[in-house]
């Protein structure tokens, strides 16, 4: 079998190629030839032929922007977003595989094929929006570098600040960078509508952002600037797909995406913008505009501790789309001292996970310490994305820590008055010259990165020391080591009679000396994260391991909490101390359909033990267990007979083996 997949994010670049990774590992797991296409910052990569196009049994479209589908008529597309594709890349190739993909048709798609590409749980306006975004970044980013370049290099110093004199070459470079600034708002308004009406909304939506950004249509001396954009865009688009629903002779349906659909969508949008919208979002964006510019004091810091949060808190997610986009219309206004606070807040969370990740060998394992290296490296050129690993694995730690690193920097940027005329961050933008104040730019972000290192050094806890990771099975071991850690905080008791301390202790040496046929599932029912945990635990109450499940479910969800115990590669580990437990146990099940258990990886939940530890214990038993599985689960061979065995005694003997 052949499949062929495109990932894309809005910035192509971290998330991009993360997605387009774990697919092809995904695919070579599976034993499936996988070809991925990268529509990402620099352009597309791997470019999928016709040939194999027509040779593939299906596709997958791992996306958070628009890709034109025109060539894949006929086959069968399995359209998500490209979370998906980092996240459970094995559960996509395997839809493919089994066909529960539906047959892409162009203009006359059916309700089935609609519905499937719905399904992705982002919102269709952030998906619209930020592929406006993604096509509009770069013409800032030229004629910011551009400006800040010519005023570097061919400017002359006034009492009005730095001037390039008429006539030079350097005004030429300035005037070059103006007009690429001239395309933002159009192209914004554009690529909009493209993501809502594909091509057809193209036209109506640059012709609506061009009216947008000329307040001479509507008697405005400011246009509309980048929100009557985003108004322009989504108006044009919705606009032309509401005129391409339309039923019409099959003698007009030729022209309707080049003629029909474009000059009407132009006229209708051109006119209600002219008449209707242009006027009143433009004085809301003077008034935005001038409370902007008049900011000072406390109102600078607090607008400075809100960006900082948002750029921080999702790393590339919406939130930090937001503060970034309005930070880049603030350049197309000529205020830079918004951008400023931003691209400092970009770079923290990388930089300040990475170097953590590097000089901290209790709070990282030697996997995490490896991956630190890239991290604090795309830190330098401005990419947020590199901190997500850290997060996602320990998201109650890391967020808090970035974020108020990144407030700290963002409220320095701010007060030293740190202008970027580019929509970038990081020290890239410094170096090439776009920066204003760049001592005070650097300082924000050296005292921002050690806030963040301070104090995710303080709140993540040390590394279970006994457990090595081999070069096998690096990453998985990597998440149970963590899982191990932060469970190593007491030293208690595991006796036979009940959670008050007790004489005799069980001396754990292998898996089957606290699990019995009678804790061994190999058809759970639950659907569920919370059903399985629930059935899981009702085999503990039969057989006496707990005296009261609705307590010891307490301590299980408490746990997941801090982290979710699914480690990836089709396993979770749930497991908690409680006074409920009345001896040590483990229930071992599995969902041959697999479960979401929020893992690391992304892969959903098969093979799952739950441990079950009294509070009052002397010896860390489920610490034990953890470790005993951590060596044997890295065995994929182990795995995959684990998950094929056809009897309790068949795994019993399996588990024998864990010790």
């Amino acid at each position: 079998m052949k499949i062929l997949a495109i990932t894309s994010c809005p910035n192509g670049i971290a998330h991009t190629y993360m997605a387009a990774e774990n697919l092809q590992k995904a695919a070579a797991k599976l034993g499936i030839e996988m070809k991925v296409e990268t529509q990402g910052s620099i352009g597309v990569e791997n470019q999928l032929t016709e040939q194999e196009i027509r040779e593939a049994d299906g596709i997958i479209i791992a996306a958070d922007k628009t890709v034109v589908k025109d060539r894949f008529v006929g086959k069968k597309l399995l359209v998500v977003g490209v979370q998906d594709g980092i996240r459970r890349p094995e559960e996509l190739i395997q839809r493919v595989m089994k066909g529960n993909v539906p047959v892409y048709q162009a203009e006359s798609r059916s309700a089935e094929s609609s519905s499937q590409e719905n399904k992705p749980k982002q919102n269709p306006i952030y998906r619209h929006l930020m592929n406006g975004v993604s096509y509009m970044v770069p013409f800032i980013v030229i004629g910011g570098l551009l400006i800040a370049i010519a005023l570097t290099i061919g400017g002359e110093k006034t009492p009005g600040g730095l001037v390039i004199p008429d006539g030079s070459f350097w005004k030429t470079v300035q005037d070059i960078g103006s007009a690429s600034f001239t395309f933002m708002i159009p192209i914004l308004a554009g690529f909009i509508a493209m993501s809502i009406a594909d091509r057809p909304g193209l036209a109506p939506g640059m012709i609506g952002g061009f009216i947008a950004a000329n307040g001479s249509f509507y008697g405005s001396e400011a246009g509309a600037g980048f929100i009557g954009g985003i108004i322009a865009g989504f108006l044009a688009g919705y606009v032309a797909l509401g005129i391409r629903k339309i039923k019409v002779g099959r003698a007009l349906q030729p022209i309707m995406p080049i003629i029909i659909i474009p000059v009407l969508a132009s006229l209708i949008v051109g006119l209600i913008f002219v008449f209707v919208i242009g006027a009143p979002v433009a004085q809301l964006f003077e008034a935005l505009t001038g409370w902007l510019a008049g900011m000072q004091g406390t109102s600078s810091i607090l607008l400075a501790l809100i960006l900082g949060a948002m750029i921080s808190f999702d790393m590339g997610g919406p939130v930090n789309k937001v503060a970034f986009l309005f930070g880049s219309a603030m350049i197309g206004e000529g205020n830079y001292e918004i951008m400023g606070p931003i691209a400092v807040a970009i770079c923290i969370p990388p930089i300040g996970m990475g170097l953590a990740a590097m000089i901290n060998k209790r709070k990282f394992a030697p996997a995490e310490r490896e991956a630190g290296k890239a991290t604090f490296t795309m830190g330098l050129f401005g990419i947020t994305e590199g901190a997500i690993p850290f997060a996602a694995q320990d998201p109650l730690r890391v967020i808090p820590s970035i974020m108020v690193g990144s407030m700290v920097g963002s409220v320095i940027a701010m007060l030293g008055n740190v202008g970027d005329k580019v929509a970038h961050g990081g020290p890239i933008v410094a170096v090439l010259g776009a920066v204003d104040h760049v001592l005070m730019f650097f300082i924000a972000v050296i005292v921002g990165v050690a806030v963040s290192v301070v104090l995710v050094s303080l709140l993540k806890k040390d590394i279970a020391a006994t457990v090595t990771p081999d070069a096998a099975g690096e990453a998985g071991q990597s998440a149970i080591t963590t899982m191990a850690a932060a469970e190593s905080s007491a030293s208690t008791t595991v006796t036979n009679n009940g959670p008050a301390v007790s004489s005799q202790a069980i001396h754990i040496e292998k898996l089957t000396d606290i699990v019995t046929m009678d804790l061994i599932n190999l058809d759970l029912e639950g659907t569920t994260r919370d059903a399985v945990v629930d059935e899981m635990i009702g085999a503990l109450e039969r057989n006496g391991a707990v005296s009261s499940a609705s307590d010891f479910k307490q301590a299980i969800l408490a746990r997941e909490e801090e982290g979710s115990t699914g480690i990836g590669m089709n396993i979770a580990i749930p497991h908690g101390k409680s006074e409920a437990v009345l001896k040590p146990s483990v229930v071992f099940g599995i969902k041959q359909g697999g479960v979401d258990w929020n893992s690391a990886d992304g892969s959903e939940a098969k093979l799952i033990f739950m441990i079950a530890v009294p509070r009052n214990s002397k010896e860390n038993a489920h610490l034990k267990v953890l470790q005993m599985l951590s060596r044997k689960l890295m065995d994929d061979h182990f795995r995959e007979t684990l998950l094929a065995v056809a009897s309790k005694e068949e795994a019993y003997q399996l588990l024998d083996q864990v010790h």
